[in-house]
C-alpha cells in the first residue's frame, strides 16, 4: 500500500530543548492514524515538526513520496498537507465565510479544494453562521471552521490536533461523522487525540508516543487485546 507520510528517525528541537528523539512511523494513503500519549509526550511537536514549525530538525519526512526535511513550511504545505492546530487560528475580524475563502489552493489530488457548497453540506452550522464574525462562533463552530478551512485548500493529508477537546458531545459526534466522511472520500488523516473514546472507532492504527519516541503501534483489531497495555502507557 502506498504511503502518504513516512517519518523516519525524526529529531526536533525548540531552541536547546531536544523534544523528539527518533520518531519513526508511517501512514498509508486513505488511513486514519491516531497519535496517543500523555500531555508533553511529543505528539503535537511531531505534527509541528512534520510542517517545519519547530526549531531545527533532522531525520527523514517523506510526504506523498517527496523528502521534505529541508523544505520551508510554505513548500511543505504545497505537497498537499493541511494542519488544524489546537488553537484553531480563526481570524476574529473576518466573518465565517471570509475565513473559509482565505486559504490558497495547495493541492488537487482529490479534485482540488472543496467548494463552499460542499463545505456547507458537511457543516450546516457554518452556513447558518456564515456572516457571523469569528469571535461570535461557539467553540464547536470554531473547530468546524478550522477543519473546513483546510478542506478548501485541496490538501489530502490532514493533521488534526485535539479537535474534540472541550467540545459538547453533539459537536464531537458531528466531527466523528466528518472524519468518517473524509476517509470515505480518500483523505489521509493523522490525529493527535486525548479523547480515546473519540479516536477508537475512527482510526485504523494507533501509535503511542512517550518521551518523544514511538513506544507502541496498535492496529484497531488489537485494541481489545491490548487495552491493559494502553491503559498503562496512557496512565488511565
Amino acid at each position: 500500500m502506498a504511503s502518504a507520510l513516512e517519518v523516519t528517525d525524526l529529531h526536533a528541537w525548540y531552541g536547546e530543548s531536544h523534544v523528539l528523539h527518533g520518531i519513526t512511523f508511517n501512514v498509508n494513503k486513505g488511513e486514519v492514524v491516531t497519535l496517543l500519549g500523555r500531555n508533553g509526550a511529543g505528539r503535537t511537536s511531531t505534527l509541528r515538526a512534520i510542517l517545519g514549525l519547530t526549531g531545527s530538525r533532522k531525520g527523514s519526512i517523506r510526504i506523498q513520496g517527496t523528502e521534505s526535511i529541508d523544505l520551508p513550511t510554505y513548500r511543505i504545505a504545497h505537497l498537499g498537507i493541511g494542519y488544524c492546530p489546537e488553537e484553531r487560528g480563526i481570524f476574529a475580524g473576518l466573518s465565517c465565510e471570509e475565513n473559509l475563502l482565505l486559504p490558497p489552493v495547495v493541492g488537487d489530488t482529490l479534485g482540488g479544494g472543496m467548494s463552499l457548497s460542499e463545505i456547507y453540506d458537511m457543516f450546516p452550522n457554518l452556513e447558518e453562521r456564515k456572516h457571523s464574525p469569528g469571535t461570535r462562533l461557539s467553540g464547536g463552530e470554531q473547530q468546524m471552521l478550522a477543519v473546513a478551512r483546510i478542506l478548501r485548500t485541496g490538501a489530502n493529508l490532514l493533521l488534526l490536533d485535539e479537535i474534540s477537546e472541550g467540545l459538547a458531545p453533539v459537536i464531537v459526534q458531528a466531527l466523528a461523522r466528518m472524519i468518517s466522511t473524509l476517509k470515505a472520500k480518500g483523505y489521509t488523516i493523522v490525529m493527535v487525540e486525548q479523547n480515546f473514546h473519540f479516536a477508537a472507532p475512527l482510526a485504523d492504527r494507533f501509535y503511542v508516543v512517550e518521551h518523544g519516541q514511538i513506544v507502541e503501534e496498535i492496529a484497531s483489531s488489537e485494541l481489545a487485546s491490548k487495552q491493559d497495555t494502553l491503559n498503562t502507557l496512557l496512565g488511565v
